[in-house]
């Protein structure tokens, strides 16, 4: 994560070492027409708006990318002459040979889709509100996206927002996704920002890539070196390990198939879910195959059997007094890494039991339940009301939201980079426990499980949503569940 006197600073070391400002270019264009590419996969119609610097000289190549690469059809909409620009936006604006659009634009003038607006009108190091020629297309663009089915790919950031702060100005392009160039922007990462920015991130560009930030990250391929080594030939299930899922009710026997069928997804090698007597038989004809499913009436019994990791509270509905003695026992006494969620952390709020937590839990609350959990927090900046909660709670936290954030004493802020707004879906969350779960047993940190886990559900989401048959809208849990094997192979291969 940087700041832009950073940026500038990493630039200019660039070009001490030999790099000129050509060749940095080109390789942020180049490696940003694939990654625009892989998020983007079916090819439409795109459009580059452009205004006079090296932003747009960015998305010039880009665009050669996509049209020459991947068999896009490239127009672009210039803010200004040719004359007014940058030496390299102008050399490679001729390079391109694109077809230039000069009036205002609408949709149907385009029926070849997906329709895809390249933001490339400002970049880092610009502030205040955008003014015209700008103000005009940037509000083109936003109408388009809003009316019209367009989908827009900032460069770098969404022209109109400030990169250290992450405020965004009147008419700030809103982007369905930021690639942000080499490293991620101070400012782009806070929550705030969330709703110009969409999903990050990171376009690689080796020279002018900066050391990892103590104080705040992102969770990307690029960041991070767990996840990401291939299993041995000789490799069995022992090794792959066990996970134990406390879950559902009668009311919530979706949550249950959803947390297993998680930890299934994500590798585990025997999954045992242990659901009330009175659903067992509901569940056994819907319960996947590959599950070992088990009756439970005392969370205390799971304390006798051997696991490598525990996931407790997924629909577990309202607890009566026994089961929520032996609940507060299980996750007091279980020497096992345990993710808790849901239920069981309305319980620890409720009893006020925080001090039983230890650094073997993950907690996964949604903006809800943390405020029953910390109270006093509940009202501060999503940043600063985790960092000041891992002060005091020796947990790992993860905090759901359009910007999952996961944090433990002494460790980075972790923001997580995937995501779409379909998973604004009952049951997202219980798969991501037991996806969690299964990369505990499986030998990972709790920072790293939580911060991958995180990653893969909202990468498998956006994969999901560039099928045909799925949309934002009808996006479901169980969809996300079908592509978090492709979601795994983005991350070994750090291709997203």
């Amino acid at each position: 994560m940087v700041t832009t006197a950073e940026t500038l600073a990493l630039e200019a070391r660039a070009k001490e070492n030999g790099f000129t400002e050509e060749v940095l270019l080109n390789m942020a264009g180049t490696q940003l027409g694939h990654a625009i590419s892989r998020f983007f996969t079916h090819p439409g119609t795109v459009i580059g708006y452009l205004g006079k610097g090296h932003n747009a000289a960015d998305a010039l190549i880009a665009l050669g990318i996509l049209r020459d690469h991947y068999g896009w059809q490239i127009f672009i909409r210039p803010a200004y002459p040719l004359e007014s620009c940058a030496p390299l936006t102008q050399e490679h604006w001729h390079r391109l040979a694109a077809e230039e659009i000069l009036e205002p634009i609408d949709a149907i003038d385009f029926p070849r889709f997906p329709l895809l607006l390249l933001d490339g009108l400002l970049g880092t190091g610009t502030n205040g509100p955008l003014r015209p020629p700008l103000l005009e297309l940037a509000r083109e663009m936003n109408a388009l996206r809003q009316h019209s089915g367009a989908r827009t790919a900032a460069v770098d950031l969404p022209s109109g927002i400030v990169a250290d702060t992450g405020k965004a100005a009147a008419d700030t392009v809103c982007a369905d996704v930021t690639f942000m160039i080499a490293n991620a922007k101070l400012g782009l990462l806070q929550a705030h920002a969330a709703a110009m920015t969409g999903a990050l991130a990171i376009v690689r560009v080796a020279p002018l890539t900066a050391p990892l930030s103590p104080d705040q990250e992102l969770i990307s391929p690029q960041t991070l070196a767990c996840g990401k080594s291939p299993r041995p030939i000789d490799f069995h299930k022992g090794q792959a390990g066990r996970v134990a899922i406390m879950a559902g009710s009668e009311s919530y026997t979706g949550a249950a198939i959803l947390a297993a069928s998680g930890a299934l997804r994500a590798g585990a090698g025997l999954v045992t879910l242990f659901v009330p007597a009175a659903i067992k038989s509901v569940l056994s004809s819907t319960c996947p195959p590959e599950i070992i499913l088990r009756a439970l009436e005392d969370p205390r019994d799971l304390l006798k059997q051997r696991f490598d990791a525990i996931v407790v509270g997924c629909g577990l509905g309202t607890l009566n007094q026994e089961t929520q003695i032996g609940l507060l026992e299980l996750i007091s006494k279980t020497s096992v890494p345990t993710v808790i969620d849901a239920e069981a952390i309305n319980l620890i709020a409720s009893r006020g039991a925080l001090g039983l937590i230890t650094d073997k839990h993950i907690l996964t609350p949604h903006p809800g339940e943390f405020a029953r959990l910390a109270p006093t927090l509940a009202n501060l900046p999503r940043e600063l009301a985790i960092r000041q909660f891992a002060e005091m709670v020796p947990a790992t936290l993860l905090l759901k939201g359009s910007r999952t954030l996961v944090t433990h004493h002494g460790e980075p802020l972790w923001c997580n980079s995937t995501g779409t707004p379909g998973m604004a879906t009952g049951g997202q969350g219980d798969l991501l426990s037991g996806v969690i779960g299964a990369l505990l047993a499986a030998g990972e940190g709790p920072i790293h499980a939580a911060s991958l886990g995180a990653w893969i559900c909202g990468r498998s989401a956006e994969i999901a949503i560039q099928e045909r048959y799925l949309s934002e809208e009808s996006l479901t849990p169980s969809d996300v569940l079908h592509f978090i094997g492709a979601a795994f192979k983005d991350w070994k291969s750090g291709l997203r």
